[in-house]
C-alpha cells in the first residue's frame, strides 16, 4: 500500500512542476492587481475588459539610454510591462549599443535567447559547459541563439552603433550577472569579455568567423 502512495505522488509531483498549457485563449496580465497567492506568473485581466490594446507595446521603438560605463542598454519586456504576454511563455528585448559598447557576461536560468540584429556590427557569443567559446560576427538582418542558461555576450564591432531584438521561450527569463555573484567590478568584466574577441580593440572587416 505505501509503495502506491508513493507512486501516487511522484506521479502527481511530477504533473505539476510541469509547465501546462493555456486553459483560455489569451490572459493580459491585470494592471495593478495583487494576488493573494504565489503564483508562476501573473493574475489575468478580466476577459470582458480585454481589447487589441493589451497585445501591442510601443515601448521599443526607441533607443535606450547608453549614457553608461558599458555605453550599452537592454530594454526589457516581460508580462508584467506587456500584459498580452502573460502566460504566452514569451518576452522580448531591445539592446542598443554605442560603437565601443558591450553587454558584458551574463545568463538566462529560465530562457534561451535569439538575437536578431537590425543595425551595424555585432560580436556575440556563448560558453557552454565544456568551457569552449562559440562566437561569431553578426550583421544586419543575421540571427543567433544563445542555448538556456549559458554564459553569453554582446559587443559593438562596427564603426556605428548597434541595435538588436531578442526573443525569448519564458515570460520571466530572469538575469545572472556574473559580476554581482563573485563581487567583480564592471571594468574587469568588459575587459575580460573583450579579451575573447580574435584581435580584440580593432573593427570588423573581412570575415565573419573569429
Amino acid at each position: 500500500m505505501s509503495f502506491f502512495v508513493v507512486i501516487v505522488f511522484c506521479a502527481n509531483f511530477l504533473y505539476v512542476s510541469a509547465d501546462s498549457d493555456n486553459m483560455q485563449d489569451t490572459c493580459p496580465t491585470a494592471p495593478g492587481e495583487q494576488s493573494v497567492f504565489f503564483i508562476n506568473g501573473y493574475p489575468c485581466k478580466n476577459p470582458t475588459q480585454i481589447n487589441a490594446q493589451d497585445f501591442k507595446s510601443t515601448k521599443l521603438t526607441v533607443s535606450g539610454d547608453t549614457d553608461n560605463y558599458l555605453q550599452s542598454s537592454v530594454t526589457l519586456l516581460t508580462a508584467l510591462e506587456f500584459p498580452g504576454l502573460n502566460t504566452l511563455g514569451l518576452s522580448v528585448s531591445r539592446t542598443d549599443l554605442e560603437r565601443d559598447g558591450s553587454v558584458p557576461f551574463h545568463s538566462h536560468p529560465r530562457s534561451s535567447e535569439l538575437l536578431f540584429v537590425v543595425k551595424g556590427v555585432v560580436f556575440a557569443g556563448f560558453v557552454d559547459t565544456n568551457n569552449k567559446i562559440f562566437q561569431t560576427v553578426l550583421r544586419k538582418g543575421d540571427v543567433f541563439v544563445f542555448p538556456k542558461g549559458l554564459l553569453h555576450f554582446c559587443l559593438s564591432g562596427g564603426f556605428e552603433r548597434a541595435t538588436a531584438f531578442s526573443f525569448y521561450n519564458s515570460q520571466n527569463p530572469g538575469v545572472v550577472n556574473i559580476g554581482g555573484v563573485f563581487g567583480i567590478d564592471q571594468e574587469h568584466i568588459k575587459n575580460m569579455t573583450r579579451s575573447l574577441v580574435t584581435g580584440s580593440g580593432s573593427r570588423v572587416t573581412n570575415g565573419d568567423e573569429l
